[in-house]
């Protein structure tokens, strides 16, 4: 279930200071977030986040269709890499 609608999205209040400060100056360099729970608003729109993924830093550019998610959806936490067990089989002909 996800966040009440009377309590409105939740955005951390310095990533939004920092966003803000970016489209008072015009820029368009990338902010350095921590914060994955935040949610997208449409005044992210065109900025791109440094978001964390416990390791380094994923460069995210924000789009519309972004709207409405989560930071953290964009910047994975874990790789996959093969299931264990069978290993590919090398079949020989004679």
């Amino acid at each position: 279930m996800g966040r009440s609608l009377k309590k409105g999205p939740y955005v951390s209040y310095k990533l939004y200071k920092k966003v803000l400060k970016n489209i008072k100056h015009n820029k368009k360099t990338a902010i350095k977030t921590w914060s994955r729970p935040s949610t997208i608003l449409p005044d992210f729109v065109g900025q791109t986040f440094s978001v964390h993924n416990g390791k380094q830093f994923i460069n995210v550019y924000i789009t519309e269709d972004m709207i409405g998610r989560k930071l953290g959806e964009f910047a994975p936490t874990r790789i996959f890499r093969a299931h264990s067990g069978s290993k590919r089989k090398v079949k020989v002909k004679n």
